[in-house]
């Protein structure tokens, strides 16, 4: 069950605050006095439930992402996917996919998921700022089902959104990368 519940259909949900955020959230809001901040043009504007089709080449053009996953103790850890543009592939504005490349052999984040399947992915663009925080609920592809979607590779990751984050680009640094030119 995800921690959140997504958000309406039709982006005019006027559910009670307590549907949008969990009982820690609104705990600190109370005390550090946030609450009136999220009102429902505010949850409207960032808190959504889908990746909107105008940011979709945004995310298959990014070169890497990263994937934050836990055990079924809550045990965490955060992963960096890169493999550059086209890593990340759109299936619609509600799912998502990516490759599993060979690493360590330690299958830390794939492991994580089959114990539990809720992940978070950070996307950052450090050429503009912006970024995106993506939740979902996982599943892993293996064999012919990841290679449909990624040829030649024996596993795949599909991602149900169920949350996304827009931020503004505040405090995100602007990175030139290697030869001069901005990051990819």
């Amino acid at each position: 069950m995800p921690l959140r519940k997504p958000l309406s259909k039709d982006n005019t949900d006027t559910r009670p605050m307590d549907d949008f955020f969990h009982p820690g959230e609104r705990q600190l809001q109370r005390a550090w006095q946030t609450e009136a901040i999220w009102d429902e043009a505010r949850r409207q504007r960032l808190l959504w439930r889908e990746i909107p089709e105008e940011l979709h080449a945004r995310i298959e053009g990014a070169p890497f992402f990263f994937l934050a996953t836990s055990d079924a103790a809550g045990r965490c850890d955060c992963s960096f996917k890169g493999g550059g543009p086209g890593i990340v592939r759109m299936l619609g504005s509600r799912r998502f996919a990516f490759p599993d490349f060979d690493g360590n052999g330690a299958f830390m984040s794939l492991g994580n998921m089959l114990q539990n399947p809720q992940v978070g992915c950070l996307f950052i663009d450090f050429n503009d700022g912006a970024r995106l925080r993506v939740n979902g609920r996982a599943t892993l592809l293996a064999g012919d089902e990841a290679a449909r979607l990624f040829p030649g590779r024996q596993r795949a990751v599909l991602v149900d959104i169920e949350e996304v984050v827009p931020n503004c680009a505040q405090h995100i640094p602007r990175l030139i990368a290697a030869g001069g030119t901005t990051a990819p």
